[in-house]
């Protein structure tokens, strides 16, 4: 493919690659110890979706936004969903939250007490009402079940609750309807986690069906593990449902994606392209917290970074690339890589978004635009939308 060619694939590709928001991103959000408050955040599920809809308006690739329940709770979704529309959205995933009431400190749908298992799938199952009411493609699922000392449970048992649970929500499910199973390393349980890690996700998958897949988040890995390695493998079984994109320094940070290492950034988003990733009807979803930057810069900043990363992964040149591994030239292949990598596509991404009707300079766009201003002066009294801590 000639160079003309390659940067015109390049550019249609990028037009319709969709990256979902998380809701939960405009509010208020912290560390273990504070929730930080910042003026101007939502106060409604509708007005998130305000937010939501000026970092699409900027960046033109952001048309999804996915809820968190309860956090995102309101009497009537079909409303909600309706509202989004008129902002020119979609609502995504709906996440689920089994992990914030009192009943779950030893777990949720692993729990010991059948009681509290039977509440945790109802709320499961109302997730997926939710989606029906919604039109949502995606229901979220993360668990911070697990344990913190050697004997606490069964591990075995836990695994077998986890999957009788899973099992009822996956027969819950419609025909367009998908299940995405996230894992992590660890935290808030230190000992065993019981979703801890992409084998264990897949396994549960697998044995689900085809509507059940692995939510790939970039965070949730210890340091030093392939995560390109795990994509490839994933995309490659038909299993990678969704990504959960942010950065890592130590452990969960939930900091800006790429913010950390986008060259990792970059090496996922050549799997994803490389595996036929961005015709597999993958969610590119962000998954951050914006706990000391201002929020909506923040989130269109992370927007442009992945699409910035998935412009140099479809600049790799792929015949010279299999040509060099196929001879066994070590640096050759590695140089190729490296030649798209170190490619300025600033100018090329500005360039998609400006035919897609967006601002060439997003974030300079928004600064100009007095969104940011008229919000605080607006949002005055109630109470802001957030998580405790």
């Amino acid at each position: 493919m000639s160079g003309q060619s390659a940067v015109s694939a390049a550019k249609a590709a990028l037009k319709s690659q969709a990256i979902e928001l998380p809701s939960w991103a405009f509010g208020n959000s912290g560390t273990r110890f504070k929730v930080f408050a910042q003026p101007g955040v939502p106060r409604s599920p509708e007005e998130k979706l305000a937010d939501a809809a000026r970092v699409h308006a900027h960046t033109g690739v952001a048309p999804t936004v996915a809820l968190h329940i309860p956090w995102d709770r309101v009497d009537d979704y079909a409303t909600l969903a309706a509202y989004a529309g008129d902002l020119g959205l979609r609502l995504g995933a709906i996440n689920s939250n089994v992990f914030q009431d009192d009943d779950y400190k030893l777990g949720s749908v692993t729990h010991p007490d059948a009681a509290v298992r039977r509440k945790a799938l109802g709320h499961l199952l109302e997730c997926v009402d939710i989606m029906d009411a919604t039109g949502s493609r995606d229901l979220k699922l993360w668990f911070s079940d697990g344990t913190n000392y050697p004997g606490q449970d069964d591990i075995s048992a836990r695994q077998g609750r986890l999957a009788e649970a899973l099992s009822a929500v996956y027969e819950r499910l419609g025909d367009d309807q998908r299940m995405l199973l996230e894992y992590k390393l660890f935290e808030p349980a230190f000992y065993t986690t019981d979703v801890p890690d992409w084998g264990t996700a897949y396994a549960h998958c697998l044995k689900l069906g085809p509507k059940a897949q692995v939510v790939v988040d970039t965070g949730h890995h210890a340091p030093g593990t392939n995560i390109e390695f795990i994509v490839a493998m994933l995309l490659r079984e038909g299993k990678l449902g969704g990504f959960d994109f942010n950065s890592r320094f130590y452990a969960d940070d939930d900091l800006m994606v790429g913010a950390a290492d986008p060259f990792q950034l970059f090496r996922i988003m050549y799997e994803v392209v490389h595996g036929g990733g961005l015709d597999a009807g993958i969610a590119f979803m962000l998954d951050q917290c914006h706990n000391i930057e201002e929020k909506i810069p923040a989130i269109i900043r992370s927007v442009m970074n992945v699409q910035e990363a998935t412009a140099k992964a479809l600049l790799v040149d792929g015949d010279a690339l299999a040509k060099a591994q196929r001879e066994g030239d070590v640096l050759g292949a590695n140089a190729v890589l490296m030649d798209a990598y170190n490619t300025d596509v600033r100018p090329l991404v500005a360039e998609v978004r400006d035919e897609l009707g967006a601002d060439a300079d997003p974030v300079a766009a928004y600064r100009s635009s007095g969104y940011g201003q008229k919000i605080v002066a607006d949002r005055v009294g109630g109470t802001q939308a957030g998580w405790g801590a």
